[in-house]
């Protein structure tokens, strides 16, 4: 999944030692805004020293940013985990412009809404009522 959008808080990294393995970690999350009519914000983690290093991610960038979900339970409760695999910059935003032939001609200002139908003639097999 993708999102692109501008970084809006840069969170302190964390780090620890793996119970398991016994390796040292790190990760720290990120939050991009996602513009439109009602703004959207997601947080999302880079997880391991290397890949923090090499996204190098700054407050106020403008990105396109890759990731997993996945969830895991703890202590009977349920989290999300939103982890990024790419980061990407330099693109615009994708929006959804209007697919040529498209059945709807554009409205003016002065246009009745909803367009007028033309009757059916007289003998019409039709007999919906729109």
């Amino acid at each position: 999944m993708d999102l692109t959008g501008k970084i809006i808080a840069v969170l302190e990294p964390r780090g620890g030692v793996s119970n398991r393995t016994g390796n040292n970690w790190k990760s720290q999350d990120f939050v991009i805004e996602v513009p439109g009519q009602y703004p959207k914000k997601c947080v999302f983690t880079v997880f391991g020293e290397d890949r923090i290093n090499q996204f190098n991610i700054q407050m106020g960038e403008e990105l396109t940013v890759s990731f997993d979900i996945d969830a895991h339970e703890y202590n009977g409760r349920w989290f999300n985990d939103i982890r990024a695999y790419n980061v990407s910059r330099g693109q615009a935003p994708v929006t959804a412009a209007p697919a040529e032939g498209t059945p709807f001609p554009p409205q003016d200002a002065n246009s009745p809404f909803p367009p007028a139908q033309e009757p059916a003639g007289e003998g019409s097999t039709d007999d919906l009522p729109f």
